[in-house]
């Protein structure tokens, strides 16, 4: 067996509605939409690359929230945005304009990452690739050189 790529990622949320206006309107995913019912309220996004990548279902405004700190489950997943840091300083002033908080920002040699949050705390990175495939593949060892600061 062999995986051969990440194919989706499904969230739950409490408010199906005000996620599907933050990953449609503000992150600009382009949501999939269909005429058959679904059995429990949920949404679907993709950028094309698939038939969705992202799924939300929602669970309700009672649903148990994200406990704090380091815990067993998802930590981030990761939206490539671009191809080079003026894409990313575009998507600086996008978040801004939108009210997002960015909440941490890193230089990961092979990337360069703005972190934010979706509106039930779910992190989400936002990056940009910065060394080519080759590079990379050539010295593997890089994809875990020390985080620095990003400088934009």
């Amino acid at each position: 067996m062999r995986i051969h790529e990440l194919g989706h990622l499904v969230l739950y949320v409490r408010d199906l509605e005000r996620s599907r206006r933050f990953y449609r309107d503000v992150l600009g995913w382009n949501e999939i939409r269909g005429e058959v019912p679904l059995p429990v309220p949920a949404a679907a996004f993709s950028s094309g690359r698939t038939h969705h990548e992202l799924l939300l279902i929602e669970v309700g405004s009672a649903a148990a929230p994200m406990p704090p700190g380091h815990r067993v489950g998802l930590y981030h997943f990761g939206l490539k945005v671009g191809d080079s840091d003026d894409d990313l300083r575009e998507v600086v002033r996008h978040l801004t304009e939108h009210g997002v908080r960015i909440q941490g920002a890193s230089d990961h040699t092979v990337t360069h990452s703005l972190y934010i949050a979706d509106p039930d705390g779910h992190e989400i990175e936002l990056y940009v690739d910065v060394m080519a495939t080759e590079e990379w593949l050539a010295d593997p060892s890089v994809v875990f050189a020390p985080i620095r600061p990003l400088r934009l």
